[in-house]
C-alpha cells in the first residue's frame, strides 16, 4: 500500500487526490479529493501567456494543497499540468512557482499522455462490469482540450484536440471582455464548426465508430449528469457511473445555450466557475454523442486524477 498525492492542473481547474493505492489488488482508497476553479487558461488562447492573476490563483490553491498533503503524509507526489501550461510562452514562471510551493516540478505532459492517464483512471473499475460492451471510448472534456481514447483493458488509440469549454467560450462567446448572455445562434454555430473539425481530426487516429460504450469525464460531463439527475446539490456518489441518455444531453445542451448567466447560476449542481463555460462543454459532449451514435454516456468521477495517482504508486 502506497500513499500518494496526485495533482491535476488543467485550463479551468486544479484538483488534488490523496489516496492509498494497493497495486496488488488494484484498490484505491480515497483520503481527500478536492477541486478549485483557478482559470489558469484565462486569455491563453488569445495572448499565448499565462496571466499574472491566473498564476496567483493557481499558486494559492497549491499552498492549500501542500498543507493537506503534509497533514495526510503522502509518500509520493506527482503534479501533472495540461493544456494551458503546455501552450503558454511563460510556462517557466508556472513551473518555478509550483516547485517552490510543493517541492515537485510539474510535468507538462503531452495530450497523448493525458489521454493515457484519463483512460486508466476512468476504466480501472469498469472492466469488472461485464454488461458494458467493449471497446470503451473515453472522452475527457477539459477547459482547453478534449482527449479521446479507445481501448479495452489497455489503450488502443488516443488523440487530444484543442476544443474545451474554456477555449470555445473565450474564442466565440466573449465580446469586448463580456460573455454573451445568452449566445447568439451564429456564435453557437461557430463553436459547433470548431467541434466538428476537431472530431474529424480525432477520427484520423481514434476509431470512434468502433466504440461500444462511451465514458465521459470531467466537470462539463459531471455537471450535465447532475442536472439530468435533478440533484438538489452536487453529490459525487450519485453522479459516478450514472448513465445519461442522448435526449437528456441534447435538452440540457440547448437549455445551457439559451439561458442567462443568472438562470445557469441558479442550478443547484452548478459550480460558480462553470456558469459561463457549461454551454460550450455540453455542446462538445452532444457533438461527440451524435458523431459516434452513442445512445448514452456512462459518467465517471474517476478520471485523469486517479490515473495520475496510479502512476505515482
Amino acid at each position: 500500500m502506497t500513499r500518494v498525492a496526485a495533482v491535476d492542473c488543467g485550463t479551468n481547474s486544479i484538483r488534488l487526490l490523496v489516496a492509498d493505492c494497493d497495486t496488488a489488488t488494484g484498490e484505491l482508497t480515497e483520503l481527500d479529493r478536492r477541486m478549485t476553479v483557478v482559470r489558469l487558461g484565462q486569455g491563453v488562447d488569445k495572448t499565448g501567456r499565462l496571466a499574472p492573476e491566473a498564476l496567483e490563483r493557481t499558486f494559492a490553491a497549491c499552498r492549500e494543497y501542500a498543507a493537506v498533503i503534509k497533514e495526510l503524509g503522502a509518500e509520493k507526489i506527482r503534479f501533472v499540468a495540461t493544456s494551458a501550461s503546455r501552450d503558454a510562452e511563460n510556462r517557466a514562471d508556472f513551473v518555478r512557482g509550483v516547485l517552490d510551493i510543493l517541492g515537485v516540478e510539474p510535468e507538462v505532459i503531452s495530450g497523448e499522455q493525458e489521454a493515457e492517464f484519463s483512460f486508466t483512471g476512468a476504466t480501472k473499475e469498469l472492466v469488472a462490469h461485464e454488461h458494458l460492451e467493449r471497446p470503451f471510448l473515453v472522452v475527457d472534456i477539459g477547459g482547453g482540450s478534449t482527449e479521446f481514447v479507445v481501448g479495452d483493458e489497455h489503450v488502443r488509440a488516443a488523440r487530444s484536440v484543442d476544443v474545451g469549454c474554456v477555449r470555445m467560450t473565450e474564442r466565440h462567446l466573449v465580446v469586448d471582455g463580456v460573455v454573451s448572455d445568452p449566445p447568439t445562434e451564429a456564435q453557437v454555430a461557430a463553436i459547433r464548426a470548431d467541434i466538428e473539425a476537431a472530431l474529424d481530426l480525432a477520427a484520423e487516429t481514434v476509431p470512434l465508430a468502433e466504440a461500444r460504450t462511451l465514458v465521459g469525464l470531467a466537470g462539463s460531463v459531471t455537471t450535465v449528469a447532475g442536472i439530468a439527475l435533478g440533484l438538489p446539490e452536487y453529490v459525487s456518489s450519485r453522479i459516478h457511473h450514472s448513465r445519461i441518455g442522448y435526449e437528456q444531453v441534447r435538452e440540457i445542451s440547448e437549455r445551457m445555450l439559451t439561458s442567462t448567466h443568472a438562470e445557469r447560476a441558479a442550478i443547484p449542481v452548478m459550480h460558480p466557475g462553470r456558469v459561463d463555460v457549461i454551454g460550450a462543454g455540453a455542446l462538445v459532449l452532444l457533438a461527440i454523442m451524435e458523431r459516434t451514435g452513442a445512445s448514452e454516456v456512462v459518467v465517471s468521477e474517476h478520471d485523469i486524477l486517479d490515473g495520475i495517482a496510479w502512476s505515482a504508486a
